[in-house]
């Protein structure tokens, strides 16, 4: 890699000049923070387009756990400014951020489900924490959930009955069934093969064409991001290298864009 590790770095993005329609749910100005004396986000630029699928692609270490815990008011930012929905996370208070993280959906590498609790409560557990609904209408929400993603006969089942996909398909029910302006969804690939991994992407495009809403798809994985990206990033060593609509990315003259989305060993992107 050349020493200016920047060089490859679109440092005056222009964050609306691949909107269509001038709205974005979530903006990330110029978002440093450092852990353990080390820059895991350094300079970090980049907004996501409301209603679409984006997908953010970057090597592992390269700061996209850390940003999902931005948006979602688990970290903060030591200069710059996260906004989502128009709101400075940063700004919000306790109650404000607890309100706001009730309208964000997060699906975990492993689905996150409790194993001590069934299919059905664990889909259950947000609307029994966050809501006064009854237990009616809690019952008919979860099925309907699971319903969406093909579970609907797992309803009794422990995690630990479940194969890997099944829990991840778990926790997406259980991510969707507040109702969520926003879905993030944190490696959803890892630990699928090839054709489970297309399967989960089939169910991502299903779900947003039924719920609608911003989805963030985060990743290392060019399949998934090729198969359902409306939107891409690239995120390396904390800040963004290119960004825009896949059509763009996938035709893109930037040699570190063209490596990493063709997986070619030659080109900027070393394995140091």
């Amino acid at each position: 890699m050349p020493e200016d590790r920047h060089h490859y770095h679109a440092s005056d993005l222009d964050l609306a000049g691949d909107r269509d329609d001038g709205n974005w749910s979530i903006r990330c100005l110029d978002v440093h923070k450092r852990l353990g004396g080390v820059s895991v986000l350094d300079g970090l630029n980049v907004a996501f387009p409301d209603d679409k699928i984006t997908v953010v692609l970057g090597p592992s270490g390269t700061g996209k756990s850390v940003l999902i815990k931005h948006i979602i008011g688990l970290m903060f930012a030591d200069s710059g400014d996260v906004v989502v929905k128009g709101k400075s996370v940063k700004s919000l208070t306790m109650p404000e951020l607890l309100a706001m993280r009730r309208k964000i959906g997060v699906l975990f590498q492993d689905g996150a489900l409790f194993g001590s609790m069934n299919v059905f409560d664990n889909v259950a557990f947000p609307l029994r924490q966050h809501t006064d609904f009854t237990d009616a209408v809690i019952a008919e929400r979860v099925r309907e959930r699971l319903t969406d993603v093909g579970l609907a006969d797992s309803v009794r089942d422990l995690p630990s009955q479940l194969s890997g996909g099944m829990r991840k398909r778990a926790g997406f029910a259980r991510a969707l069934v507040m109702e969520p302006d926003i879905v993030i969804f944190d490696e959803p690939d890892s630990g699928l093969d090839p054709v489970r991994t297309a399967l989960l992407c089939d169910l991502i495009q299903e779900m947003h064409k039924l719920h609608k809403g911003t989805y963030l798809v985060v990743t290392h994985n060019i399949a998934s991001a090729r198969q359902i990206g409306e939107y891409i990033a690239i995120l390396w060593r904390g800040r963004i290298v290119e960004a825009g609509t896949a059509e763009k990315m996938f035709a893109s003259e930037n040699p570190f864009v063209r490596q990493f989305l063709s997986g070619s060993a030659e080109g900027p992107l070393t394995m140091d």
